[in-house]
């Protein structure tokens, strides 16, 4: 009997999921993280899953793993010693950045410092032109004494090769990584035509620089993962989950860390996208809060919105430019630092401030127990009656009421002279006012229209604040799907192998000749092919997307058209569509910019290949294990009395005060059961947190659907408009 295991490592828990192929049902664990090892948690949870199950370790078929590991070593400023190198008198380029100022009017502006700082960084007499000629012959004399004073100067562990237009030639930089092999076989070396050989240098050489800075600390780690999982006797395939949402062997993972700064919360999203299609919801906000951070996805046409670059590190939270710009295919996600741990305390200004600083694991919370003192929005959600200090994990951890409330009141109530309740709920209002905000900001920067959507919220803090959230937002309807805090570690158990590639090339459409094909995407397509192939994926069964980047003559950026084909590794039928070319940019330009037609030549700028393998068992469906068996399952029949646990006093803001809310059992509730606020309902994971006025229902699928009652400015008649949109 053949199981997949999803584990994802997030701030404060990690999470887990086990997939039965054969019985296709899903089995669910959580437990906190280990920050100091986080390889720790992800070996004794697998340990626990199975033995608790009683799975044999050799019927483990694989293992898929999601983290955030490269991230957070980017932002802490936890990676090995790096150099660079550049191209002769380039290496200030990190430091230039775009010279681009993200706040006009502040004359102290402040950037992330480049990872690789300036003292750390050697020049190379080399030069290849825009047009791939060769200008200068590189020195290779140089470029050893340049490394070799790198090491003996910074003990660097790490090298990023930057070369000037390497992207249309990578033969200098080819060869520097040779030498290195040959001379320096302990240095990890990342050349920026490997890592993303896209034209503009800035945004291509930080992206080689930060591949090179996370690469020591992400290979020890899927060592000791790999190791840890031998030791346990799974023999089964490991792959790690992209930023874009495919997975990838750990091979591949360790030539390109920087590809996995976002994989955990990208699971997530595309959990959503796939709860959207079987609901037959085309437009989705993948809501994701858990213990550390919110993450935001906009889904659209059952397909999270998708783009090539990401910031991180911001130094100021919500200002595009204001963090590293890193260029990797990555499903377009807004992170806020909102989650159960998010810090609460009193400002100089006399209000309250939640976030970004986090407790995380360790200590955590003051009601985890563990020695946190801090008030965090976990301890206000403990106090307005939310989470029961009896069932958290399931009853496996209790949490200390007295000390939230302890907490609370001397970090937040007593220095603004609150009420312990008012001081707690305006710790949980906040936080659920910048996450709808962050989600206005990115929904109005793309131009996606939310108001007819409904929200499918997840993660283990997810669905206590989601009905408040969309609230704010106008959006009617939350989706909350079964094993909703974990549902991260589901996703991972959906997604193919896959992998992208991008290779820059400035071409005119008109000089496009009969060879167009296998002159500009044979190349990418046998490079993103063959990282499939490698994995043991047969090439028949592979799927190829292919995008191209283009723009008017004279434009500074440019736009992706989609290239209407299912195409295999072959390219069968792909050059037929050359003619088609010019309508397909102008139909997408419309839909970008209007009817704004220039009398401009075009220009192919750069060609991007996505290269699938075929979906997975999960995707197909499952059940979650002990779900729905208290009840009947005919619509319009289930009772709830059956799930009914009792009642306990919550806050609810519309009564003004706490009232007495019904709890009901989440995995006991049956399809077609019915349910009205004021409630909450509890599984091992989360608690969904539902209104005086709302309703709810349990779908086929054991979807629990909320509908909204509408809000104090709304007309019944408005609200109903955004439920049925």
């Amino acid at each position: 009997m053949p199981y997949r295991i999803g584990v994802d490592i997030g701030g404060t828990f990690t999470d887990f999921a086990l997939f039965d192929e054969a019985k296709r049902a899903m089995t669910i664990h959580k437990r906190l993280t280990t920050p100091a090892d986080p390889s720790t948690a992800v070996l004794e949870g697998i340990a626990t899953l199975l033995g608790d199950h009683r799975v044999a370790v050799s019927d483990v078929d694989a293992v898929v793993h999601g983290t955030t590991l490269v991230t957070n070593a980017v932002i802490e400023r936890r990676g090995a010693a790096t150099g660079m190198l550049a191209t002769e008198g380039f290496m200030d380029i990190p430091d230039m950045r775009l010279e681009l100022r993200y706040d006009m009017f502040d004359l102290r502006l402040k950037y992330p410092p480049p990872v690789v700082p300036r003292y750390m960084r050697a020049e190379v007499s080399e030069r290849i032109s825009y047009e791939g000629d060769v200008q200068t012959p590189l020195d290779i004399d140089d470029a050893r004494a340049a490394i070799q004073g790198l090491i003996d100067a910074h003990g660097i562990e790490a090298l990023a090769v930057c070369f000037l237009h390497s992207y249309l030639d990578a033969r200098h930089e080819d060869a520097v990584k040779e030498l290195c092999i040959r001379e320096f076989p302990d240095l990890h070396v990342s050349t920026s035509s490997e890592v993303f050989p896209q034209m503009r240098e800035y945004e291509r050489w930080t992206t080689a620089m930060i591949n090179a800075y996370t690469q020591p600390m992400f290979d020890r780690y899927l060592r000791r993962l790999e190791k840890g999982l031998d030791e346990l006797g799974i023999t089964g395939c490991f792959y790690m989950m992209t930023s874009n949402g495919g997975t990838v062997t750990p091979d591949i993972a360790r030539r390109f860390p920087v590809r996995m700064m976002e994989s955990g919360p990208a699971a997530g999203a595309l959990m959503s996208a796939h709860h959207g299609r079987l609901l037959e919801i085309p437009d989705v906000l993948s809501f994701d809060m858990g213990g550390t951070t919110a993450k935001g996805a906009l889904v659209r046409g059952h397909a999270p919105l998708k783009k090539y670059e990401m910031e991180v590190a911001r130094v100021h939270e919500f200002k595009k430019g204001s963090g590293l710009l890193v260029k990797v295919p990555v499903i377009d996600m807004i992170e806020i630092g909102a989650g159960g741990g998010s810090i609460a305390e009193a400002d100089d200004r006399g209000l309250i401030r939640v976030g970004p600083r986090s407790a995380g694991a360790d200590p955590g919370p003051a009601c985890y127990g563990r020695g946190g003192t801090q008030a965090t929005l976990t301890d206000a959600n403990v106090v307005l009656g939310y989470l029961d200090p009896d069932f958290f994990l399931g009853g496996e951890m209790h949490l200390d009421r007295a000390a939230a409330e302890y907490a609370i009141t001397e970090h937040v109530a007593k220095p603004l002279g609150l009420t312990l309740t008012r001081a707690a709920w305006g710790i949980h209002e906040i936080i659920d006012e910048d996450v709808a905000r962050a989600f206005r900001i990115h929904a109005s920067e793309r131009g996606f229209d939310y108001r007819g959507c409904s929200m499918v919220a997840f993660g283990g803090s997810g669905p206590v604040h989601a009905a408040g959230v969309a609230r704010k937002l106008r959006i009617r309807r939350v989706v909350f799907p079964l094993a909703a805090g974990v549902m991260s570690a589901l996703g991972l158990l959906v997604s193919p192998l896959s992998f992208e590639v991008l290779r820059s090339n400035l071409v005119f459409l008109d000089d496009l000749n009969d060879d167009w094909v296998e002159r500009y995407l044979r190349l990418p397509v046998d490079e993103a092919c063959g990282y499939l192939i490698g994995a043991g994926v047969p090439e028949s069964d592979i799927e190829v997307t292919l995008r191209l980047d283009m723009r008017y003559h004279g434009q500074g950026y440019e736009i992706e058209v989609t290239l209407p084909t299912d195409a295999g590794p072959g390219l069968a039928g792909v050059a037929d569509l050359r003619p088609r070319l010019q309508e397909m940019f102008e139909a997408r330009y419309a839909e970008v910019f209007s009817e704004v037609l220039l009398e401009e030549s075009l220009e192919v700028m750069n060609w991007k290949v996505e290269a699938t393998g075929p979906e997975t068992a999960a995707a197909e469906g499952y059940g979650i294990s002990g779900a729905g068996e208290g009840g009947s399952s005919a619509s319009g029949k289930a009772s709830a009395g059956t799930a009914r646990k009792g009642t306990r006093p919550a806050y609810f803001p519309e009564a003004g005060d706490f009232v007495e809310a019904t709890v009901y059992d989440r995995m006991a509730l049956a399809p077609g059961t019915g349910i009205s606020g004021p409630a909450l309902i509890e599984e091992r994971e989360s608690t969904c947190v539902i209104g005086s006025a709302d309703t709810a229902r349990i779908d086929a699928h054991h979807n629990l659907i909320v509908d909204l009652a509408a809000g104090p400015t709304e007309t019944p008649a408005e609200a109903g408009e955004a439920v049925s949109a």
